[in-house]
C-alpha cells in the first residue's frame, strides 16, 4: 500500500507557491519590498489562474439553481450564490496552505493540521446539538478520541507513511465523517429521552442508574447516526464511487489500485465513526443528570 502511494506521489511535482510562501518570510527580511517584489517569480501565479479556467467554467450551473430557487419560491437564491462563494474562497486558500504543508517535513504541522480540523468539526457538531449543554467541547472530545485511535493504528501497522500527502487527507475524510455522526448522535439522545423522560425517571426510581436508565435510548441514537455509514459501505462501488478512489482514478492509477486505498479508508471511517459516537454518549451524560441521579429538566425543555 505505501509504494501505490508513493508511486502515485511521485507524479505530483511541487509547485512553486510553497517557495513563495517560504521567500515571504525570508527573503522579506533581507531584501527592500520593492527590490523584493521585482526578483519575485509570479509564474506559479499564471498557472494558478490557468488552471482556475474550468472550475468558473463550471459555476454555470449556479445561476440555473439560483433561477429555479425563485421560480419554486424556495428563498434560497442567495444563500446558493454565499455558500458557492464561500467555498470558493476556502478551498483556494486552503489549497495553499496544504501545498506549503505538503513541502515541510515536519511532523508539527501535521498535527496542528489536524488538530484544526477538530476544532472546527467540533464546533460544526456542537451547532448541530446546541441544546446539549457543553456541546462542542463534547464533540470536540468525541471526534479527537475517535480519529486520534484510528490515526495512530494507521501509522503503526504502516497503512501509509506519516507524512502530510498522506496523513492530512485521511484525517480530513476521518474527521468530516466523525463530525456528521457525533452531531446526530447528541441531538437524537437528548429529544429522545425528552420525549420518553417519565420511562426514564421511572427506571430511576427503581434505582437504576443513568446508563441503565437511558439505554435504550442510547442504542437507538447510536444505530440512526451509524446507520448511513454502514449503508455507504454497503453499497460503495455499486451507486456512486468514493472520492479516494475517484481521485486515484482520475490522476492515473489503476483502479485496481484505487480499490485497495477505498478499502482501507472505509475501514477506518467505520471505525472512527463509532468511537466517536459511543463516546460522545459517555459524555453527554452529566449534563443530562443531576449528582443525584436526577434529569436536569432544564435541559430538555430549553429550546
Amino acid at each position: 500500500m505505501t509504494s501505490l502511494l508513493s508511486t502515485t506521489a511521485q507524479n505530483h511535482t511541487d509547485i512553486a507557491p510553497s517557495n513563495f510562501i517560504q521567500g515571504l518570510f525570508a527573503a522579506q527580511v533581507l531584501l527592500p519590498l520593492p527590490e523584493f517584489l521585482a526578483n519575485m517569480d509570479l509564474s506559479w501565479m499564471v498557472d494558478f489562474l490557468k488552471g482556475m479556467v474550468k472550475p468558473l467554467a463550471a459555476t454555470v450551473v449556479v445561476p440555473m439553481a439560483v433561477a429555479l430557487s425563485y421560480m419554486q419560491k424556495l428563498g434560497l437564491g442567495r444563500e446558493m450564490i454565499y455558500s458557492i462563494a464561500r467555498a470558493f474562497i476556502q478551498l483556494s486558500i486552503i489549497g495553499f496552505v496544504l501545498q506549503f504543508i505538503f513541502t515541510r517535513d515536519n511532523a508539527v504541522w501535521i498535527v496542528l493540521a489536524y488538530l484544526f480540523m477538530v476544532t472546527v468539526a467540533g464546533y460544526t457538531a456542537g451547532q448541530r446539538a446546541k441544546h446539549v449543554p457543553r456541546g462542542k467541547y463534547v464533540a470536540g472530545a468525541s471526534i479527537l478520541a475517535g480519529t486520534s485511535v484510528t490515526m495512530l493504528l494507521l501509522v503503526l501497522l504502516s497503512v501509509f507513511p506519516f507524512t502530510p500527502r498522506y496523513i492530512i487527507p485521511v484525517a480530513g475524510m476521518m474527521v468530516g465523517n466523525s463530525m456528521t455522526v457525533t452531531g446526530v448522535t447528541m441531538k437524537r439522545l437528548r429529544d429522545d429521552i425528552r420525549s420518553q423522560m417519565n420511562l426514564v425517571e421511572t427506571a430511576l426510581a427503581l434505582g437504576a442508574t443513568p446508563r441503565q436508565a437511558t439505554m435504550q435510548q442510547v442504542k437507538r441514537a447510536l444505530v440512526i447516526s451509524l446507520s448511513p455509514v454502514l449503508d455507504n459501505a454497503k453499497t460503495v462501488g455499486l451507486i456512486s464511487l468514493p472520492g479516494a478512489m475517484t481521485g486515484l482514478i482520475m490522476g492515473g492509477a489503476s483502479p485496481l489500485e484505487a480499490i485497495h486505498l477505498q478499502i482501507v479508508v472505509m475501514n477506518f471511517l467505520i471505525g472512527a465513526s463509532t468511537v466517536s459516537s459511543i463516546f460522545s454518549t459517555y459524555l453527554c451524560w452529566p449534563a443530562f443528570f443531576s449528582k443525584a441521579y436526577q434529569l436536569e429538566t432544564k435541559v430538555f425543555y430549553s429550546e
